[in-house]
């Protein structure tokens, strides 16, 4: 019977029921007269009785797999892995939660690496612009600064302040165009490592003069591989990027270190905070680079008490 489809399966136990029912019916001594006697309506509704409940127990054993299937996709959420239902017995509820096990591994999967894509692809065009930022504009404006500077020297002292106010525009501009570069493509972190592009990050944050950041690096850290690196980065930044956005707070604390078998960031401020946090396109985006690597992202926020940000990455 557990081999049968599930519409077989209940017609098969309310028809088992029927006959049962039937059976004691014509067997047993019981009888209804013409015009039914209470001693008989007692009967017969303790049989109704009887019949009902082991129906409904029957059929739990059937659907409640079923329940559990609905339940669990009403509260999904794609960011979290490793949500299955556990698999009991090997009827066909067993089987319907082990097909929903499987299209959750499949959807992960395919989110894993379409997600994965996108953000390379991501970084290749952070990569191009900052270079061409780098290379085009910021040597645009170069020859700019140059030329005005021996511009300034050949023309009457009464226009001399006009030019140096242009000049120091420009100087502005250039230094603007680096900083979007830096921001765009972490050199430092390919050239000096993961804890020299923190503390530029957070000295970068820093000199915005909004919030001051406090900076800790743990002894001891291991290697990682590139991609963590990225990881944890782009996860810091986007941290101390909402801080100095949306927290409004005067001091804010970046930690690395390595617990147990993971190394852990940790971007806490002592901002306004929210209770009711709404998962933005930062906070997606934190998380989603976070399942590439196997890490464990959590977010908290108290009113009056700030944000915490903190990341998990296994070794």
């Amino acid at each position: 019977m557990s081999h049968l489809p599930l519409y077989w399966r209940v017609c098969l136990t309310n028809g088992t029921l029927f006959c049962v029912g039937t059976l004691v019916l014509a067997l047993s001594p019981a009888r209804v007269s013409e015009r039914v006697l209470a001693s008989e309506a007692v009967v017969l509704a303790v049989g109704l009785v009887v019949m009902a409940t082991l129906n409904a127990l029957l059929l739990l054993r059937s659907l409640a797999p079923i329940d559990r299937v609905i339940r669990t996709m009403d509260s999904v959420d794609h960011l979290s892995p490793d949500q299955r239902l556990p698999t009991l017995g090997n009827g066909a509820g067993a089987r319907l939660v082990a097909s929903y096990n499987a299209m959750l591994e499949r959807l992960e999967t395919e989110r894993s690496t379409s997600n994965a894509k996108a953000l390379a692809a991501q970084e290749a065009e952070r990569h191009r612009i900052a270079q061409e930022l780098h290379d085009e504009v910021g040597q645009s404006l170069t020859v700019v600064l140059l030329g005005l500077k021996r511009l300034e020297r050949q023309v009457p002292e009464t226009v001399r302040p006009e030019l140096a106010a242009v000049r120091e525009s420009a100087r502005t501009g250039i230094d603007d165009v680096r900083r979007v570069a830096r921001q765009l493509r972490p050199g430092v972190l390919e050239d000096l490592g993961l804890h020299a592009a923190l503390a530029s990050l957070a000295t970068d944050v820093g000199a915005l003069g909004r919030t001051t950041v406090r900076r800790t690096i743990g002894r001891g850290l291991p290697e990682l591989p590139q991609d963590r690196e990225l990881v944890i980065y782009r996860v810091a930044q986007e941290a101390l990027t909402n801080v100095v956005r949306h927290a409004h707070a005067a001091t804010a604390e970046l930690s690395l270190c390595k617990v147990g078998d993971k190394v852990v960031l940790t971007v806490s401020d002592d901002g306004r905070g929210n209770a009711d946090l709404v998962a933005g396109a930062g906070i997606s985006g934190m998380r989603e680079r976070a399942l590439l690597v196997g890490a464990d992202l959590s977010v908290t926020s108290t009113p009056g008490h700030g944000t915490t940000v903190r990341l998990e990455v296994p070794l």
